[in-house]
């Protein structure tokens, strides 16, 4: 009996190449509307304990077209290992016969779905083009963010604020390749920022600074009740957002510890739809949700089946 599988198992470079951002951009408004509308089917994620404060999150989500589940460990403590924080798989299947069609890497899905989540809330509340982001994080989700900008946005300029300043040089230099103006940084955000990107894990808020309408803030990192990257008084100041309002409710630590009115918080859709004040300051936290997997999974595999 062979065992080779019936379907394809990528790399995660594979991956990536199926996963171009601008399409990818562009599956996920659509999935917005679809799972804001209840055509997706995508519940609460289970999180199981591993140890050293580790987690494994098993995430499905279906939809009329293909189902998917997606098994990630996060693992904090491997980068004293000299091993990525993220492992995991994505798998495929064709919704009406539940066949199996692809395998996809796990890590470079989370990856490039959530930069991509990231590229839409700009997209929706900027408010136009963005010429100076700053990022605040020198990991694989500011890697993946920092592709999204230059794929979408070449020429642009972006700060990387590393807990050092031979921290976020090394990234820099990691990603000199990119059409990016990359300038490395620690401390005070430069003010002609009009995009700030959250990508830690912090317990203690990376950044509080009063709002205001010309910079958009993104959180995207702390994705537990006890993590915290952005403070109250931005929080307060601010419209706020989620990519899963009803997820953000207990994961969101930003939120949950600034005590936050959650019949306020909007949704992705709702940020597409143009459904805010564009005179005041907006906020956007993204936590995640298996939908966002299964848009990607579709681009993947319309990309994936047009090269066959």
């Amino acid at each position: 009996m062979s065992l080779t599988p019936a379907f394809p198992v990528l790399s995660a470079a594979e991956t990536a190449a199926l996963l171009p951002f601008a399409a990818l951009c562009d599956t996920l408004a659509s999935a917005a509307g679809e799972y804001m509308a209840g055509a997706i089917c995508s519940p609460e994620r289970q999180v199981l304990p591993l140890p050293g404060d580790g987690v494994l999150l098993s995430m499905p989500a279906t939809a009329q077209d293909i189902g998917i589940h997606k098994l990630v460990n996060v693992c904090p403590g491997n980068s004293r290992r000299g091993l990525p924080t993220i492992h995991g798989v994505v798998s495929v299947y064709d919704a009406a016969s539940g066949a199996p069609r692809l395998i996809l890497d796990g890590p470079t899905v989370t990856g490039r779905r959530t930069a991509a989540v990231s590229l839409l809330a700009i997209r929706a509340l900027l408010g136009g083009v963005p010429r100076h982001v700053a990022l605040i994080g020198c990991g694989k989700q500011a890697s993946a963010h920092a592709e999204a900008l230059a794929a979408l946005y070449p020429g642009l300029r972006l700060d990387v604020h590393g807990q050092t300043l031979a921290g976020a040089q090394a990234f820099c230099l990691q990603h000199a390749a990119l059409p990016l103006s990359l300038q490395p940084a620690v401390g005070r955000i430069d003010a002609a920022a009009e995009v700030v990107i959250m990508l830690t894990t912090s317990k203690q808020p990376v950044y509080d600074e009063p709002a205001r309408s010309a910079r958009l803030l993104i959180g995207v990192g702390a994705f537990r009740p006890d993590m915290a990257e952005l403070g109250p008084l931005s929080i307060a100041g601010s419209q706020l957002f989620s990519d899963d309002p009803v997820g953000a409710r207990h994961e969101a630590g930003d939120l949950i510890q600034a005590g936050i009115d959650w019949a306020a918080v909007a949704s992705l859709a709702d940020a597409l739809a143009g459904r805010f004040d564009a005179a005041r300051p907006r906020l956007f936290k993204s936590v995640g949700t298996a939908a966002w997997d299964l848009a990607a999974a579709r681009c993947a595999l319309a990309n994936w089946q047009a090269g066959q």
